[in-house]
């Protein structure tokens, strides 16, 4: 008998060392929706699903007390729109983590502080903020003594790559590299942090629908794809998109820093151009996710990285502009019921079968899989688009506009006056156009995005306008500021 209870106890043991190695699932709660619960429902809803990480992108004082004392671990944010007063101002800094930090932990547990999100799609243009930013609110940690239990980082789009396929040739856009990227490593490894990014595998599969096969997009069970630079098998998009970064960081020679996925999701309802966007495929996309995280192991290219990822998003949030998946990326509904059934924890696993067998009808759209042959697309990762750099200068902007319309052959009729794409009639938006049409004219080659300068590539659509998230109380205090944004990615959509 003894022996018997020995070996019952040894079995507990590593259990617990397995369920300790394995990865985290968190969601992001946003809140741009007037339609959503209380932030205390919101706080017994997710210990009743056993989500216990949350992200919010602010630090709301209602959304901070409602978690205090409910054990969920918690990454608050600090918005673009602060960045330069934080970098300029440590008294700002150390006032914001007192305010907003210090006030509440540990009883509300904060883990993380995100300084934006971002940054380098913001178009306020608040790059060479970051790392100042980052700092200040750092020492404002160390002045209260939280520096070992609150870390740093800043949330990525993978538009910050200049190379994402294959994995293994991943790098930094070039012109990010001293500016910010290394910066950023440094701190983030002289503070023991992690970096934060976005990975989103719907927005590749939209853009690449006649390459990509679905099942690969949502983590089913496939054949898998070759890395022709490494000889490594990838069985799904995300562990390729994140491979990609890790290739990136150790070309810098940054192997020893992690990553932790603060954005990932799949909308259950798009419009009719968004291919794929359905709620059979988001939960299988979801589905399929959190049972790769919480099953433990990491990437081909970092096999005992085991990941932290937060889901994108705890509901949908009607208040939301832009495409209808903007509004359809939510896990719940407003009223608290789920979009679809699927299960966030290892025991919920246990009877979880993938391919939406229980998620209701309503609103679904039915998505045929690709043909998968032909070639694979160099731009596996995500589509790609070249855009102006508004801050070049006039200059710059009109020489290459002039190039591009003019020995460089892209189309720019439809930029012409009293063409479909001429509004708005601005240096920037029509330079985009141009740069963008000869581009793709190049089959997104490297070193056709450039134009002096001018212009730099991104990897997330100009339709997800959810990556420029404006705070409602923004909006109050600028003239029409989505305006500003929708101006600068207008001429993609046009």
């Amino acid at each position: 008998m003894d022996y018997l209870r020995a070996f019952h106890f040894l079995v507990l043991i590593l259990s617990a060392i397995s369920l300790s190695e394995a990865g985290s699932i968190g969601v992001n709660y946003g809140r741009i929706s007037d339609e959503l619960p209380s932030a205390f429902k919101v706080v017994q809803l997710l210990k009743s699903q056993g989500i216990d990480r949350v992200k919010i992108f602010d630090a709301d004082p209602a959304v901070l007390k409602a978690l205090s004392g409910s054990g969920i671990r918690v990454t608050v944010d600090l918005p673009n729109e602060m960045l330069f007063s934080a970098a300029k101002r440590p008294s700002f800094a150390a006032t914001w983590v007192k305010r907003n930090v210090a006030a509440y932990h540990p009883t509300t547990q904060i883990e993380s502080i995100a300084v934006g999100n971002e940054v380098f799609v913001d178009p306020h243009n608040t790059t060479k903020y970051l790392i100042p930013a980052m700092r200040n609110i750092h020492k404002a940690l160390v002045s209260y003594n939280l520096h070992s239990s609150i870390k740093i980082s800043s949330p990525l789009a993978l538009s910050a790559l200049q190379n994402s396929y294959p994995s293994s040739s991943g790098s930094f856009r070039p012109e990010l590299v001293d500016l910010v990227i290394k910066p950023m490593l440094d701190f983030l490894r002289e503070t023991g942090s992690r970096l934060m990014i976005n990975v989103y595998p719907f927005f590749a599969y939209e853009g690449n629908s006649d390459v990509i096969p679905l099942d690969y997009a949502l983590l089913r069970e496939n054949p898998g794809m070759v890395d022709s630079g490494n000889g490594l098998r990838y069985f799904n998009l995300f562990d390729a998109q994140i491979d990609a970064v890790f290739a990136a960081m150790s070309a810098l020679k940054y192997d020893d820093i992690e990553i932790i996925v603060t954005e990932t999701g799949w909308p259950s309802k798009g419009d009719e151009n968004e291919v794929g966007a359905s709620v059979a495929n988001a939960a299988s996309y979801n589905g399929n996710l959190i049972r790769r995280v919480l099953t433990g192991g990491g990437t081909p290219l970092r096999p005992k990285a085991d990941l932290t990822v937060y889901l994108f998003a705890l509901f949908n949030e009607n208040k939301k502009f832009g495409a209808t998946s903007e509004r359809n990326y939510g896990l719940f509904f407003p009223d608290e019921k789920k979009v679809y059934d699927i299960p966030f924890t290892q025991e919920g696993l246990k009877h979880y079968r993938d391919g939406g067998h229980n998620t209701p009808a309503t609103g679904d759209q039915q998505v045929t899989p690709p043909n998968n042959g032909g070639g694979v697309s160099k731009s596996l990762t995500g589509s790609t688009w070249c855009v102006a750099n508004g801050d070049a200068g006039k200059d710059r902007l009109q020489g290459g506009l002039d190039y591009a319309c003019g020995d460089g052959g892209a189309d720019c009729r439809p930029i012409q006056r009293g063409a479909p794409c001429y509004s708005p009639d601005t240096l920037e938006a029509h330079a985009s156009f141009a740069f963008n049409s000869y581009y793709q004219k190049k089959g997104r080659a490297g070193g056709s995005c450039y134009f002096g300068g001018a212009a730099y590539v991104v990897s997330q659509p100009p339709s997800a306008v959810r990556k420029m998230r404006v705070p409602d109380r923004i909006l109050k205090e600028e003239e029409n500021p989505r305006e500003k944004i929708y101006s600068a990615i207008y001429i993609f959509v046009s």
